[in-house]
């Protein structure tokens, strides 16, 4: 059927503002142009606004050394707080949480813990993780031991909360420099990794160069037995631990030194939590513009994800570095055979559908 109704050619868009004089026109205009961007924003659709899930997760503050905790239907994710101003390498004193239901926004619960709680530390609250375990909530990480034993160490705390407040659980360090004479520097006892097995025994992996593992006490503050090392090829530091199926996995951060000259997250597996561990190479490269990677992985509702941190974020004057970083997410794959596929990492993250 034909239409016979009158025929309107488009408005150029300079047109759209009812005709009015030239000069009214021009001042209506004008305001559009200034009200428009203020709408969009209201509205959460500014232009160049970042899509909820794209890295870095966190802009308004550096933040290192991702740690996820799934808690019913809620993902926790404990960082530490870069706080580094100019040439500073690292200053860190208080971690923080943030949680999520949809991996797309996330609430900030403020600080869990300073380093200064640990009545014997004197210095950096760097990498850590929480699990939970009868009913509480036990938080494992790396602080700077007063001169009483010099070098790093790992406390443990513990909260009947996920964001906390954290207590010191002993009232002296878990795990003393001392204790590990094997390395040939002050940094080797970090970044603990914490797993609970199906037979409801929690393990303890950490170090630096080295890479150790122990079973913890039931009572969650003393080791039980041995400390094992379990070094796999190139491991500089950032152990984490988990289980899919029946392959237990060792993701850490590997530096090459014949190779590279940044950080990168390799990875191991093995049939038990005490090994074999067998080496199945880098799963990513480094992150932008940082030397350092850290890995933290979780499974949640249904999908599985990997947190790590670049140093690509700008606050202000600060520019990302060393002592600036940003957390961010991917998703994780599996392949058939349990093998991980690689992790190509984004400024997307998880705002889009995962790869196919």
């Amino acid at each position: 059927m034909d239409d016979h109704r009158p025929h309107h050619p488009a408005r150029p868009a300079d047109d759209l503002v009812p005709r009015l004089p030239a000069t009214r026109r021009a001042r209506v205009a004008m305001r559009l142009l200034v009200l428009l961007p203020l709408l969009g924003a209201a509205l959460g659709v500014a232009a160049g606004e970042p899509a909820p899930g794209s890295n870095p997760l966190f802009r308004d503050r550096f933040t290192a050394d991702p740690a996820p905790l799934v808690v019913g239907d809620r993902l926790y994710l404990y960082v530490g707080h870069d706080q580094a101003r100019g040439e500073e390498m690292f200053n860190m004193r208080e971690w923080l949480v943030y949680s999520t239901t949809d991996m797309k926004q996330w609430t900030d619960h403020g600080p869990v813990m300073k380093f200064s709680d640990f009545k014997w530390a004197k210095a950096d609250a760097w990498a850590s993780q929480a699990i939970e375990k009868d009913g509480r909530f036990w938080f494992y990480t790396a602080v700077e031991h007063d001169d009483t034993h010099p070098g790093k160490a790992i406390g443990v705390a513990v909260s009947d909360s996920p964001t906390g407040p954290f207590v010191d659980a002993k009232g002296s360090a878990l795990i003393t420099n001392q204790m590990t004479p094997k390395g040939e520097h002050s940094w080797e006892d970090i970044d603990p990794t914490v797993f609970t097995d199906d037979d409801g025994t929690t393990w303890i992996a950490w170090g630096n160069r080295q890479c150790y593992i122990a079973r913890l006490k039931p009572n969650m503050i003393e080791i039980d037995g041995e400390i094992t090392e379990i070094t796999p090829p190139h491991f500089e530091e950032g152990p984490w631990l988990h289980k899919r199926g029946d392959i237990y996995y060792l993701t850490y951060a590997s530096l090459d030194r014949s190779d590279h000259t940044d950080e990168r997250i390799s990875y191991a597996t093995a049939p038990s939590i005490q090994g074999p561990w067998t080496y199945r190479g880098e799963l990513t490269g480094s992150g932008k513009n940082s030397f350092t990677i850290h890995p933290g992985i979780a499974e949640f509702k249904g999908q599985w994800y990997i947190f790590l941190h670049n140093a690509a974020l700008s606050i202000g004057d600060q520019e990302g570095a060393l002592g600036r970083r940003a957390v961010t997410v991917e998703y994780l794959q599996y392949n058939d055979d349990g093998t991980l596929k690689p992790v190509v990492q984004t400024e997307e993250g998880v705002s889009v559908p995962p790869p196919r």
